[in-house]
């Protein structure tokens, strides 16, 4: 049991395609809610669909290429995704990918949503 965490491109029809897929990325999951809570979201922060536009992965590359993500603590979510490898920042990989797979499906068209249960 854990934090699972997915970001999906969606097309005009609504079909779904996994983009990335993370395990206990807390600092993920606090950028993510904290976005989902300014564009209005209320109540609990997991099984919702959050989506993002260009200006949101934007604003994450920045977060993630200055090391801003935000310190989340949360009963599933595991060890500091800052701290897992020694001090290192064992996602951004990961977090580089979905950057890159998310831009461009925004420049076909696609929507990109993420999604995490807990």
């Amino acid at each position: 049991m854990g934090l699972d965490q997915f970001a999906y491109k969606v097309s005009q029809e609504g079909e779904r395609e996994e983009l990335a897929y993370w395990r206990k990325h807390n600092r993920l999951q606090g950028w993510m809610e904290d976005r989902w809570v300014y564009k209005g979201g209320e109540g609990e922060f997991n099984c919702v669909d959050l989506e993002l536009g260009e200006g949101d992965i934007l604003d994450l590359e920045i977060a993630i290429d200055d090391r801003e993500l935000p310190e989340t603590g949360g009963f599933f979510f595991g060890n500091d995704s800052y701290s897992e490898y020694d001090g290192e920042y064992g996602d951004e990989g990961t977090d580089r990918k979905f950057i890159k797979d998310a831009k461009a499906a925004l420049d076909d068209g696609w929507k990109i949503v993420y999604s995490c249960w807990w």
